[in-house]
């Protein structure tokens, strides 16, 4: 019983956070005009795999796959840089904008029966477009959940999308495939990306995406490579990303061989292509599940490593049945593992990696994976060549159980990370107003605060300006004055809360004392932290009752 008890608490937990995610509109807006593009991307890939089957067999699919990917991964980390220096929403809305008339020329171009070289240029400039479409997305992610778990669902809830469509999106390809035409399915996917554009398009940010001003910018090279110094930097990342890669190799080799096994092994047509990509989708949605559950373990490292294996074994088995029922059960479960993969190394890196630098990191990640999903690519055909179908698919299953076996180890030492000081967590933990909140939401706001530093006599906030910020004293000490006499305030305390609580000018003024640094956050951080808490709420209309009734005898910092 107290080990139900506890599932049902941990279900409970995981699934109001991943309704949450969709009652928060831009959450909703991102995923909505993610699942549009997906299902579009799916659809098409099903028309583009068949079309380059038809063109010239396994070898035109596999050319195709290395067209789309090889100078994606190549175009990545230098796409991303743009969405660590514009706002991401824009970065993805040109994204969309750009691709959507490039499947228009594809389409264009087998219904007039042109030839199939422009066809393959169309989907590989749509796809290096692309790359700055996803590390956009995934950036922008933290600045709109509210905390470290509302973050967790978002992912899950962006990976669920994600395999609803993979599950929706070859299902609907195979199906519009054999009742039109592969034309009809490329302008399917063009407006797909219309309407990711207009969602996208209707994002609120409350955090603008970091720009420096273009006089204090680092040169570009400097600003490229800082995506792969953070993952250098942290050898926990490297071993993840390192299997994550090995992962989409197999995915690479996999995209090949569903064709073939589709067509020659099952003998299911050209809708069975459509299918068993769709079994994939569906343990997707399963995986995301699971992915949820998990999450309130705190052990991500862990359940990406079970997800890579989990991914890979079936893909083994399927060489041993011709029975298609048991194949798809057997996708199924691979899907699952791919979901449970995805999430848990996203949310990993979301939480590892600093924001200024994030969208660059996930570049690099993109451009690793789609190297390797090309190389896989590559890989398979050679492999149908040598050692057959199910050979291929039995080398390419067993390869990634014993690499996780391999490298278990290594994944046991990964902490799950924080790009948050330890001290600053603490530090909010201490002060009234923030110790109510749960661990997961003091770790959050930790992440938002801003460090400022103030000389000797400076004045940090004049009473009657329009107050923007809350302040926390990190170290030093400050006077503040409400025209009553000043009132020291030290390492630990507070300002600037009255202002923000009851939308007031501010009632004191704040003078540095001695040298001082200041972890400041902002308006929307810090009333979205302490409205969402009662205890929170509770304490602060405390503090401020306090300091406004301490007015005529003292000071009121705020």
């Amino acid at each position: 019983m107290p080990l139900v008890r506890a599932l049902s608490t941990r279900f409970g937990r995981a699934y109001g956070s991943l309704g949450a995610t969709f009652r928060n509109p831009n959450l909703r807006r991102i995923q909505l005009a993610w699942m549009g593009s997906v299902v579009g991307n799916w659809s098409y890939s099903v028309a583009l795999a068949v079309y380059a089957y038809q063109q010239g067999g396994p070898a035109a699919v596999g050319l195709v796959a290395v067209i789309r990917l090889l100078p994606s991964a190549l175009a990545a980390p230098i796409v991303a840089v743009a969405a660590d220096r514009f706002p991401r929403e824009r970065v993805m809305i040109a994204a969309d904008l750009i691709r959507a008339p490039l499947m228009a020329v594809a389409a264009l171009t087998i219904l007039s029966g042109g030839p199939a070289p422009v066809v393959y240029a169309a989907a590989g400039l749509a796809s290096v477009v692309g790359t700055a479409f996803r590390p956009a997305q995934a950036a922008l992610l933290p600045s709109l959940a509210r905390d470290p778990e509302e973050l967790s669902a978002a992912n899950v809830a962006s990976s669920t999308v994600e395999s609803v469509g993979s599950f929706l999106g070859p299902a609907l390809g195979g199906l519009l495939l054999a009742a039109t035409s592969a034309e009809v399915v490329f302008g399917v996917n063009g407006l797909s990306f219309l309407w990711s554009a207009l969602l996208v398009a209707r994002i609120r940010a409350e955090t603008p995406s970091p720009a420096s001003p273009r006089s204090t910018r680092p040169r570009f090279t400097q600003e490229l490579a800082a995506g792969f110094r953070a993952l250098a930097a942290d050898r926990g990342l490297r071993l993840v990303v390192g299997l994550y890669a090995a992962q989409t190799l197999v995915a690479g080799a996999f995209a090949v061989l569903v064709v073939v096994t589709a067509l020659e092994l099952l003998e299911l047509g050209e809708a069975g292509v459509g299918f068993l990509n769709s079994a994939v989708g569906i343990g997707g949605l399963l995986g995301a599940l699971l992915a949820l559950t998990l999450a309130a373990r705190g052990r991500l490292a862990l359940d990406f490593g079970l997800g890579v294996a989990l991914y890979g074994a079936p893909l083994a088995l399927v060489a041993i049945s011709a029975e298609p029922a048991f194949v798809l059960a057997l996708l199924v479960v691979s899907g699952v593992g791919n979901t449970l993969t995805d999430i848990s190394a996203l949310t990993l890196m979301q939480r590892a990696v600093p924001d200024d630098v994030l969208a660059r990191v996930f570049g690099v990640l993109e451009s690793i994976l789609l190297a390797s999903i090309g190389a896989g690519a590559l890989l398979a055909p050679l492999l149908v060549a040598t050692i057959g179908t199910r050979g291929a698919l039995i080398a390419t299953g067993l390869f990634l159980p014993a690499l996780v076996l391999l490298s278990a180890r290594g994944l046991g030492a990964v902490s799950v990370g924080s790009r948050v000081e330890p001290s600053r967590i603490a530090l909010l933990a201490r002060h009234p107003i923030f110790a109510p909140l749960p661990p997961a939401t003091l770790e959050h706001l930790a992440g938002r605060l801003v460090l400022e530093t103030a000389a000797t006599g400076e004045t940090i906030v004049r009473m009657g300006e329009e107050g923007a910020r809350f302040y926390l004293i990190e170290s030093g000490t400050v006077a503040a004055d409400a025209g009553h006499g000043p009132v020291e305030l030290e390492e630990g305390d507070g300002f600037g809360e009255i202002a923000l609580l009851r939308d007031v000018p501010r009632t004191a003024t704040v003078t540095a004392r001695t040298a001082v640094r200041l972890l400041a956050l902002e308006r929307s951080d810090f009333l979205g932290a302490v409205a969402q808490d009662p205890r929170s709420s509770g304490a602060a209309d405390a503090l401020v009752a306090g300091r406004l009734g301490s007015i005529g005898s003292g000071v009121s910092p705020g």
